[in-house]
């Protein structure tokens, strides 16, 4: 399993997790596309913007390797604003290729992709 070095390994002052330590023995835990509704807490939108701003300062436009990245808070984007590469697509391995759908995650996250183009 890939290590992403610099990606953030939670939301600072929460418990939501960014990655993983280490591979789990058995196997990647497997990506799905979950739905966002529209009355989910503050502190869940603003993880899923964190995690976005995050992608988008390490990876950009360019392919990424899953690697260690959280399936649960990927999975809140995964389908949408982060895309799968390859097809057929395993959703349950740590070497799968994704990339960011930049126009549906400017849409989505406005607010992420202002803070990271700010000087």
């Amino acid at each position: 399993m890939l290590k992403h070095r610099g990606f953030p390994g939670r939301l600072s002052g929460t418990d939501f997790q960014f990655t993983l330590r280490r591979a789990n023995p058995k196997g990647a835990t497997e990506l799905v596309s979950r739905e966002r509704h529209r009355d989910r807490r503050p502190a869940d939108r603003r993880a899923d913007s964190a995690f976005m701003l995050a992608l988008w300062e390490l990876f950009g436009e360019e392919e990424f390797e899953r690697g260690n990245l959280d399936a649960g808070r990927l999975s809140w984007l995964f389908g949408r604003e982060v895309v799968a590469v390859e097809d057929p697509f395993d959703a349950e391995s740590y070497q799968m290729l994704l990339k960011i759908d930049v126009n549906r995650a400017r849409a989505a996250f406005p607010e992420a992709f202002v803070e990271a183009s700010d000087p």
